[in-house]
């Protein structure tokens, strides 16, 4: 096939893997945005909206791995067009809603079918593009979620009020299920299948299946120190950064006084500043490469937290560093899934982006709980925040301590491919 033509293939995979992030994380938002409803409409509790939401979250965590390397095993195409019919589905019941064991069972199952729409897209999008286009395409990739936070956000009041709240997820499962067949026929799980080479590199032939590299055993991941280093790192990155986002707005309001009007505005400067993250330093990491990235990403954001404490309450200071260290957050969870594919083979990328995911989980639990027993216990954010601060310092040294290369991958001979 000549690949020469006007339009890449890639482009058209990229394209529909947006809409699927849109559509994932629209979801994600959909559950806090009906949330008030939802609490009138059935008498929820606000420890009850937190264990349906835990209920989501649990189900991610533990089945990520799983779809992970079933995207490696299986192909992208059927993992992520089964699990975001699972989405869809999970999404619709949520319309159904009567008691508080139906919202737990029914949001988890949207959330094990989140664990087929990121690790899987990341993983197609990587073997799509070229090492030196990888963070071009997913910093288009992941201003998916962030355009879905700020559509949903505006478009879901209105559906509330001029309809319902049920309605409300009626229509995210909709959209979730009209997707379902572009991405079942259209998405293609490697650029070999069409005889084409990865976009923005040299045209190369194709090798002969026969020729192609076996998969990579999960042994030999496990036993590498630097997937652990990476792993660690992501962990404490994830503790970091959703120690702060989670609370900065209650941190705004009650601690620096803030007037909620005020308070408000770091969230949107938060969501703005992401997309700007999504689309200059995820291109940037292409020519830098992502271990320099990471290391500056996440020292500049432990700068930016000690910088927040030490501030005073300023206003235009906390807006200002609370700008820049959302340029990085939008920009971390894509970078450290494009490390799968910069210090991993191709075909163990969604392996090792799955098996990193309870890391990220993990980091994000453990910072919910810290965070609010130190605020509660305490009366104030800054001993809660000062180890956000530590912990995205600790990131960055673990990150530096990263090899270049996994020079045990590129010497494994290659074998007849067994998928």
């Amino acid at each position: 096939m000549n690949e020469q033509r006007r339009l890449h293939l890639a482009w058209m995979i990229l394209g529909i893997c947006f809409i699927d992030l849109f559509i994932n994380y629209s979801v994600r938002l959909g559950y806090g945005v009906i949330l008030p409803e939802m609490i009138q409409a059935l008498g929820f509790s606000r420890t009850d909206s937190g264990s349906i939401y835990n209920s989501y979250l649990l189900t991610y965590i533990c089945i990520a791995p799983l779809t992970g390397y079933l995207t490696d095993r299986v192909g992208a195409r059927r993992v992520i067009s089964t699990c975001l019919l699972i989405v869809a589905v999970g999404a619709g019941l949520m319309g159904t809603v009567q008691n508080l064991l139906q919202a737990c069972l029914f949001f988890g199952i949207a959330g094990l079918g989140s664990t087929g729409i990121w690790v899987p897209i990341i993983t197609l999008v990587q073997r799509w593009f070229a090492p030196a286009r990888k963070g071009l395409a997913l910093g288009i990739l992941s201003t998916g979620f962030g355009v879905g936070f700020a559509a949903m956000g505006v478009s879901f009041p209105w559906i509330i009020s001029n309809f319902d709240w049920r309605f409300a997820w009626f229509a995210l499962g909709t959209m979730g299920l009209l997707m379902v067949i572009p991405n079942a026929f259209l998405l293609v799980s490697d650029p070999a299948e069409k005889g084409l080479s990865a976009w923005g590199g040299e045209p190369h032939p194709v090798a002969p299946a026969a020729n192609r590299r076996a998969p990579i055993r999960l042994q030999q991941i496990w036993k590498d120190r630097s997937f652990w280093m990476i792993g660690f790192s992501y962990f404490a990155i994830a503790y970091s950064l959703y120690g702060f986002t989670t609370f900065m707005v209650d941190y705004a309001k009650h601690q620096l006084g803030m007037p909620v009007a005020v308070a408000s505005r770091v969230a949107t400067i938060h969501g703005l500043a992401q997309v700007l993250g999504m689309l200059t330093v995820l291109p940037a990491s292409d020519y830098i490469t992502r271990k320099t990235t990471i290391w500056i990403s996440n020292t500049l954001i432990a700068l930016t937290l000690a910088g927040i404490l030490l501030s005073g309450g300023d206003w235009t200071v906390t807006y200002a560093l609370i700008g820049v260290m959302a340029i990085f957050y939008g920009s971390t969870f894509p970078i450290y899934a494009a490390c799968a594919g910069d210090y991993f083979p191709k075909e163990a990328v969604g392996t090792v982006a799955g098996a990193w995911t309870p890391f990220y989980g993990a980091g994000a639990i453990l910072t919910h709980w810290v965070t609010g027993w130190l605020r509660d216990t305490t009366g104030v954010y800054d001993h809660a925040f000062l180890i956000c601060a530590a912990m995205a310092a600790i990131s960055a040294v673990l990150m530096s301590l990263v090899k270049a290369k996994l020079p045990q991958f590129s010497e494994i001979a290659s074998a007849p491919d067994v998928r």
